[in-house]
């Protein structure tokens, strides 16, 4: 499928650009250890993450996609994981194949990028610093930016109002039906990962503008 070229492109992080899984299936282990419960392991978080922190560790803390801890043993989790995701942030995990050579090829092509995502910024920008990706953006949306997250359309559109462009002339790369929802109600193009997190379903459900393997594949858009 061809699509129009943008004047801008926001980006997903987790399961996007990076495979964040590893240090989240880690600390989230060490925090059910540390309150006495069984480790869950990494196949579950990976079903599990996307939508924020706060809602991994009740995912965690119930065994369940919707499940909703106990209001004190959520209070005693959260400060336990906050803290180990602080320092183990990005000890384990990777860039997908191919993102730079994506994000170099679309600032070749004048395309302006940022980045928007559910995780808060004090664990996005180290993420972004240590696997030396940040220069390539110019604005970070993180899940703490707005009051809104994804799916909701706040975030790329504030991207867009950053750029000052309007959301017909913008995309978004991402890889859950969340970044699907929130471009469709923003305005945006989306083209998703196939490799990504979108809690075991396959994208193609969710019917974004197109599906691509790899961050190679962009030039082969528009």
């Amino acid at each position: 499928m061809t699509l129009t070229k943008p004047e801008i492109v926001l980006i997903d992080l987790d399961g996007t650009l990076v495979d964040s899984v590893p240090d989240l299936a880690w600390c989230t282990d060490r925090m059910l250890e540390q309150l006495g419960l069984a480790p869950c392991g990494e196949i579950k978080v990976r079903n599990w993450v996307g939508n924020g922190v706060e809602t991994l560790i009740k995912r965690a803390l119930t065994n369940d996609m919707n499940g909703e801890p106990g209001t004190e043993l959520f209070a005693r989790a959260a400060p336990i994981f906050m803290s180990l995701y602080r320092e183990h942030s990005c000890l384990r995990s990777q860039l997908y194949p191919d993102v730079k050579t994506g994000l170099s090829w679309l600032q070749s092509q004048q395309i302006r990028l940022g980045c928007v995502t559910n995780k808060d910024e004090a664990f996005t920008l180290p993420i972004l610093d240590t696997l030396a990706i940040r220069p390539f953006f110019e604005v970070v949306i993180s899940g703490d930016t707005l009051p809104y997250k994804k799916p909701h359309p706040a975030p790329l559109l504030y991207g867009a109002e950053f750029f000052g462009v309007s959301p017909d002339r913008a995309m978004m790369i991402g890889d859950s039906i969340n970044d699907v929802k929130a471009s469709r109600a923003a305005g945006f193009d989306i083209v998703c990962m196939s490799y990504g997190y979108n809690h075991g379903n396959d994208i193609l459900r969710a019917e974004p503008d197109a599906v691509i393997d790899s961050f190679a594949e962009l030039e082969s858009l528009f």
